[in-house]
């Protein structure tokens, strides 16, 4: 759609990027980032002051740092935006996947300067970390040297990067492949994939959501064989993987990667697990809310009312455009920046990628890929990816090293947001109104909270049995998804067998362990919230915190501005404020069934 200053734009302009994906420009812009590249490795292959000399490694840093901005990565997420939007392209994908071999071959030439200095001596290691001369790279240099226990040598990660792709990113494309191209038959109609899942949860009856989940989940089936070869691949792959870099456990490189004490991650999933009842009494009063006498999964994130019918994508926006602005100028501005700018693609069309998620990289521009389907949910999806987008923009103030962030930190940004347009919209409901939010905001947490350790838990059992017997079949693990769901929901809630094969398009399961960062994020940003609530001053210590980038562990970047996430009980204190909703939601439901 094209755009003037009062226009939304409701598709991406990758213009921005490139002309098509025969831009000539596009061979340029890796040419230029090879030349980049083989310059650094043949001065510093000669040169290896940098492994003695703090003076001399600051100057490398220095260099090294402008090839996180080299034009190559232009060309991979150009390609990579063209894929999401029309997934049964095979051009696109044949192109992606040329370049990102070439892309692997290029950054290979630099793998010997994070290789040799990780494994710098522990006595020259503590120099390096209190001189002064390298104290703008004082934690990317800690994290290389923790990174540097699992690091192989020059020849062997060159090899690790080049089979990733055969080994691992082709499997889970060829499986997404499927999922966009995927058309469900309901009612004598065909509709995409991540249309009927989405349209599953806005039926109003139970008959109607379970025939739609049958018809989805039945069509997931039926294509479940590739996933289950899929997913037993890229898990020996990554059993493999592990043990010649010495990880001990499946979550550990997760956990090291996205800069999290592994006791902290481990202390979260033990909590939530032992509350899982919780979730489970949760259900329980949705059953009777919904006057059900049997409760299907299909019923999970049904309706018991709505405030508003619909809510178009316009509405969404201006929404978003005032609570934003009411809580700092900055928020709204970035906004506005990306949706009139066409960073923000809103609507679902066949091939497109289901979900949403927002995409930044150093020197590109941030972008957010939306499915909105005109309801709430889809409007508290949109004010989560403008979370992200807002943390990413905010983090770009840090050098090239940090202007990324821990994936932990970055569910919490997107979660603060999330609550802040649902309290304001709370604020000024009535007492009916209220119960269908604070429903639905309980809804959101066990999805968030319990549903995401359900399947931290089901991902890790899942993992741990291929890796003992060798593969598991696609009936095997759809029975195994279906036992970590029913611990979260409950023994009353009835998972029908087709409902387990939607193992096969989580694209979270693909990305190992990464779902611990949701309820991670959830839980920190309610700690957030409070304070910014208490004095909303606090919002300067919360634009710190955006701001702040990977320039710290993510346990230190809350310390930083007052928040501890050590503490024993700082995620029993989260999940002490969702009984105190399901207590509120009780009171409410119970008090209207008196009038």
């Amino acid at each position: 759609m094209k755009n003037t200053k009062n226009t939304l734009s409701t598709e991406w302009n990758l213009g921005v990027f490139y002309k098509d994906i025969n831009d000539p420009q596009m061979k340029k812009d890796m040419e230029l980032s090879k030349k980049a590249y083989i310059a650094f490795a043949k001065k510093y292959t000669k040169d290896k002051s940098f492994l003695k000399s703090d003076k001399a490694l600051a100057e490398a840093l220095i260099q090294y740092q402008k090839l996180y901005g080299a034009p190559m990565s232009k060309v991979s997420y150009y390609l990579a935006y063209r894929q999401v939007l029309d997934g049964e392209n095979n051009d696109i994908r044949a192109k992606l996947n040329l370049i990102e071999a070439e892309l692997r071959s290029i950054s290979n030439e630099v793998v010997f300067f994070d290789v040799e200095l990780s494994k710098i001596p522990v006595t020259l290691q503590k120099k390096f970390l209190v001189s002064k001369k390298l104290a703008p790279y004082h934690y990317f240099l800690e994290r290389m040297f923790i990174k540097g226990k699992h690091v192989l040598s020059t020849p062997e990660e060159k090899i690790m990067s080049l089979k990733s792709q055969p080994s691992y990113s082709m499997w889970v494309d060829a499986n997404e492949k499927l999922l966009q191209g995927l058309m469900v038959e309901y009612k004598g109609k065909q509709l995409p994939y991540a249309e009927a899942y989405q349209r599953v949860h806005d039926l109003p009856t139970q008959e109607e959501r379970a025939e739609l989940d049958k018809a989805t989940y039945t069509a997931v089936q039926n294509i479940s064989s590739m996933a289950e070869v899929e997913i037993n691949a890229i898990v020996v792959n990554k059993k493999i993987d592990d043990t010649l870099r010495g990880y001990k456990n499946p979550y550990d490189a997760t956990i090291e990667s996205y800069e999290n004490d592994p006791k902290t991650v481990l202390k979260l999933v033990e909590v939530v697990t032992t509350h899982f009842p919780l979730s489970a009494r949760f259900y329980a009063l949705k059953k009777n809310m919904l006057n059900l006498t049997k409760f299907m999964y299909s019923d999970r994130a049904a309706k018991v009312g709505e405030v508003h019918k619909k809510i178009s994508f316009e509405e969404s926006f201006a929404e978003l455009q005032r609570v934003f602005g009411n809580t700092d100028s900055l928020f709204r501005d970035i906004l506005d920046r990306l949706v009139y700018k066409g960073q923000v693609d809103v609507f679902p069309k066949k091939g497109k990628r289901g979900g949403a998620f927002c995409s930044h990289g150093i020197n590109q521009p941030t972008m957010v890929m939306l499915n909105h389907t005109d309801n709430l949910e889809s409007h508290s999806t949109f004010a989560h990816e403008m979370g992200h987008a807002i943390h990413s923009e905010l983090s770009k103030k840090q050098n090239p090293l940090y202007e990324g962030y821990s994936t932990a930190t970055a569910e919490v940004a997107s979660t603060f947001f999330e609550m802040i347009v649902f309290y304001d919209a709370f604020e000024k409901m009535n007492d009916e109104e209220k119960i269908v939010a604070l429903h639905d905001k309980i809804s959101d947490d066990a999805q968030t909270i319990f549903r995401q350790i359900a399947f931290f838990n089901f991902e890790k059992e899942l993992h741990a049995t291929i890796r003992e017997k060798g593969s598991l079949s696609k009936e095997e693990m759809a029975q195994l998804y279906s036992t970590h769901l029913s611990a979260y929901l409950g023994s009353d809630v009835i998972i029908p067998e087709h409902s387990g094969y939607q193992f096969a398009s989580v694209p979270h399961f693909r990305n190992f362990f990464y779902v611990y960062s949701y309820a991670f994020g959830q839980l920190a940003s309610k700690a957030l919230y409070a304070k910014y609530k208490e004095n909303p001053k606090f919002i300067e210590k919360i634009k710190e915190f955006l701001s702040a980038g990977g320039s710290m562990s993510p346990e230190d970047i809350f310390k930083s501005i007052g928040v501890n996430v050590t503490k024993p009980d700082f995620f029993e204190k989260g999940i002490k404020t969702i009984e105190d909703d399901i207590n509120l939601l009780e009171k409410l439901v119970s008090e209207k069934k008196k009038k």
